[in-house]
Protein backbone atom coordinates (compact mmCIF):
# COMPACT_ATOMS: atom_id res chain seq x y z
CA UNK A 1 0.00 0.00 0.00
CA UNK A 2 1.56 3.40 -0.81
CA UNK A 3 2.23 5.71 1.51
CA UNK A 4 3.08 9.12 0.46
CA UNK A 5 0.64 11.34 -2.24
CA UNK A 6 4.03 10.63 -4.65
CA UNK A 7 4.58 7.41 -4.50
CA UNK A 8 0.27 6.74 -5.22
CA UNK A 9 0.99 9.06 -8.65
CA UNK A 10 4.31 6.85 -9.43
CA UNK A 11 1.78 4.19 -9.25
CA UNK A 12 -0.87 4.87 -11.19
CA UNK A 13 1.76 6.52 -13.97
CA UNK A 14 2.79 2.51 -14.54
CA UNK A 15 -0.49 1.84 -15.55
CA UNK A 16 -1.62 4.38 -17.69
CA UNK A 17 -4.03 3.51 -20.86
CA UNK A 18 -4.92 0.42 -19.24
CA UNK A 19 -8.53 -0.72 -17.71
CA UNK A 20 -9.33 -0.11 -13.92
CA UNK A 21 -12.56 -0.28 -11.94
CA UNK A 22 -12.97 3.08 -9.11
CA UNK A 23 -14.61 2.57 -5.73
CA UNK A 24 -15.72 6.01 -4.38
CA UNK A 25 -17.52 7.07 -1.16
CA UNK A 26 -20.59 8.17 -2.87
CA UNK A 27 -21.56 9.66 1.16
CA UNK A 28 -24.47 8.75 3.29
CA UNK A 29 -23.47 4.75 3.04
CA UNK A 30 -23.35 4.57 -0.73
CA UNK A 31 -20.71 3.33 -3.00
CA UNK A 32 -20.38 4.81 -6.26
CA UNK A 33 -18.40 2.12 -8.80
CA UNK A 34 -17.45 3.25 -12.39
CA UNK A 35 -14.87 1.34 -15.12
CA UNK A 36 -13.12 3.20 -17.62
CA UNK A 37 -9.66 3.29 -18.56
CA UNK A 38 -6.55 5.73 -16.57
CA UNK A 39 -5.76 8.68 -19.69
CA UNK A 40 -4.12 10.94 -17.59
CA UNK A 41 -2.26 11.81 -14.54
CA UNK A 42 -1.23 15.28 -13.38
CA UNK A 43 0.72 16.92 -10.42
CA UNK A 44 -2.34 16.58 -8.31
CA UNK A 45 -4.63 14.60 -9.83
CA UNK A 46 -5.74 11.99 -12.17
CA UNK A 47 -8.36 11.51 -14.79
CA UNK A 48 -10.28 8.27 -15.57
CA UNK A 49 -12.19 7.81 -19.28
CA UNK A 50 -15.04 5.99 -18.42
CA UNK A 51 -17.18 3.54 -20.29
CA UNK A 52 -20.17 5.41 -22.31
CA UNK A 53 -22.68 2.67 -22.52
CA UNK A 54 -22.44 2.41 -18.27
CA UNK A 55 -22.38 6.60 -17.60
CA UNK A 56 -24.02 9.70 -18.25
CA UNK A 57 -20.42 11.49 -18.70
CA UNK A 58 -17.34 10.93 -19.95
CA UNK A 59 -14.16 11.52 -17.67
CA UNK A 60 -14.31 11.85 -13.76
CA UNK A 61 -11.13 12.98 -12.22
CA UNK A 62 -9.70 12.14 -8.23
CA UNK A 63 -6.99 13.51 -6.72
CA UNK A 64 -4.18 11.12 -4.82
CA UNK A 65 -5.46 11.95 -1.43
CA UNK A 66 -9.21 10.44 -2.09
CA UNK A 67 -6.85 7.33 -2.57
CA UNK A 68 -4.37 8.28 0.27
CA UNK A 69 -7.84 8.69 2.93
CA UNK A 70 -9.14 5.45 1.28
CA UNK A 71 -12.23 7.45 0.19
CA UNK A 72 -11.38 5.89 -3.07
CA UNK A 73 -10.47 2.34 -4.28
CA UNK A 74 -8.62 1.73 -7.76
CA UNK A 75 -8.76 -1.88 -9.06
CA UNK A 76 -6.09 -2.11 -12.12
CA UNK A 77 -7.88 -4.94 -14.19
CA UNK A 78 -4.77 -7.04 -16.29
CA UNK A 79 -6.67 -9.22 -19.28
CA UNK A 80 -3.45 -10.91 -19.87
CA UNK A 81 -4.03 -13.11 -16.82
CA UNK A 82 -7.00 -11.84 -15.51
CA UNK A 83 -5.57 -10.88 -12.57
CA UNK A 84 -5.80 -7.44 -10.28
CA UNK A 85 -3.97 -4.83 -8.62
CA UNK A 86 -5.60 -2.72 -5.91
CA UNK A 87 -4.77 0.59 -4.95
CA UNK A 88 -6.05 1.82 -1.74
Amino acid sequence: MPKTLADIKKSLDSHLGKRLQVKANGGRKKTIERAGVLRETYRAVFVVELDQDENAFERVSYSYADILTEAVEITILDDADSSAFVIK
